[in-house]
């Protein structure tokens, strides 16, 4: 979708152009999975996938939106925000309006159209696109003092706490703060974060199993209770941790014969990951493309056996893709159990990779990918 097309939906469903239009991005995770919600590092980039608002102002407390993705109307009033039980996609613009509020800023109602490209219930982070893409067309048609750190905190409260969705902040900075052609090294804990420059001879190429994540909300619960648990026996073997953030490999090694082993299986995948996290950037920054790639890969093995979130489709496109000789590494990304994969492609044989990959994928498993080529992009507040 671009924005003529916003536009003129705008257009067709209200009768009149809109004052403001906006779009957030989604998301794809070159590595740190599931780090966040531990309080770890993450090395998001925000996609060329767009979620778009177009709206207008109303001297009344009534919003009215029309959701193309659904193919239907809302409505409700910003002095009733009730979560919809019926639609829950619905949910995600009313929490947004519901968390401004209390955050203190006023709203006023608002006629609005949304919608967009970032493929739903496929790792890429299509709500919270929801999310900030509705937080920065608020600030931008009322003028609202927001910055940028504050719309992502603001946008993951919506998910967390209206909608129930006990998510990371990763989604929402990444399409929030992203920038063109750099990946976003994000430190969830105190929400530091710095642009670490991409290649321009490598491609981020994005394959999506088809399977939806039908199980990626429950067992995602299931892992954050598991790596609170360890945090609690490490703890118990005389660490000093508030989150496993705080422990090393070194540390893990040396308690983790003790550690009931599902537990020892979580926390090892974390606390590695971490450490591939700050490896990772280190070779983006001084361009090892090899030991980037090699990290990639090791990160969705470490994803696979010790976190235990991937399936049969993903794994099958991960091995496709490793066998490419224009592949620097390959591995699942988001909660898992469906979803995607991100490769890093050498640009000039990503058509051909995706080609080929979606091939075998059919002749593996008689299902169809889609593949696509993508760009880092600009975050809402960049590029809106």
């Amino acid at each position: 979708m671009e924005r003529q097309a916003i536009v003129e939906a705008f257009r067709a469903a209200f009768g009149s152009p809109p004052q403001v239009v906006v779009r957030a991005p989604g998301r794809v995770n070159l590595i740190g999975e599931h780090t966040d919600y531990n309080e770890g590092y993450v090395l998001p980039v925000a996609i060329d996938r767009y979620v778009w608002f177009a709206g207008t102002h109303r001297h009344d407390r009534l919003v009215r939106a029309r959701a193309l993705d659904f193919g239907a109307e809302i409505e409700f009033s910003l002095d009733d925000i009730q979560k919809d039980s019926r639609r829950p996609w619905a949910n995600y613009l009313r929490g947004v309006a519901a968390v401004l509020q209390a955050a203190g800023q006023r709203l006023a109602g608002a006629d609005l159209v949304y919608g967009g490209d970032v493929p739903r219930e496929a790792g890429l982070s299509s709500s919270a696109a929801v999310e900030v893409a509705a937080m920065v067309f608020w600030q931008r048609l009322l003028r609202l003092p927001l910055e940028a750190v504050e719309i992502a905190t603001l946008s993951r409260r919506a998910e967390n706490e209206f909608v129930g969705v006990p998510t990371g902040i990763m989604d929402q900075f990444a399409s929030a703060c992203a920038r063109r052609d750099h990946a976003l090294f994000l430190d969830c804990r105190d929400l530091r974060y710095r642009l670490v420059p991409l290649r321009d001879d490598v491609a981020i190429v994005v394959c999506n199993s088809g399977v939806k994540r039908a199980l990626a909300s429950s067992e995602y619960e299931v892992r954050w209770r598991q790596c609170r648990a360890a945090v609690e026996a490490l703890n118990h073997f005389g660490l000093r941790a508030q989150s496993l953030r705080d422990v090393t490999p070194a540390q893990l090694r040396e308690v983790g014969s003790r550690m009931d082993p599902l537990l020892l299986k979580r926390a090892r995948h974390v606390v590695t990951e971490n450490q591939r996290v700050l490896d990772a950037v280190r070779s983006l920054e001084q361009g090892d493309l090899q030991q980037f790639g090699s990290l990639l890969n090791a990160s969705h093995a470490s994803l696979r056996d010790d976190y235990e979130v991937s399936c049969r489709e993903l794994d099958v496109l991960v091995e496709l893709a490793q066998q490419q000789p224009s592949v620097l590494g390959a591995r699942m990304t988001g909660a898992g159990f469906g979803g995607c994969t991100v490769n890093l492609v050498r640009r000039e044989c990503a058509e051909e990779f995706a080609r080929v990959v979606a091939e075998g994928y059919q002749k593996a498993l008689h299902l169809q990918a889609e593949v696509y080529v993508c760009q880092a992009s600009d975050g809402a507040l960049a590029g809106g």
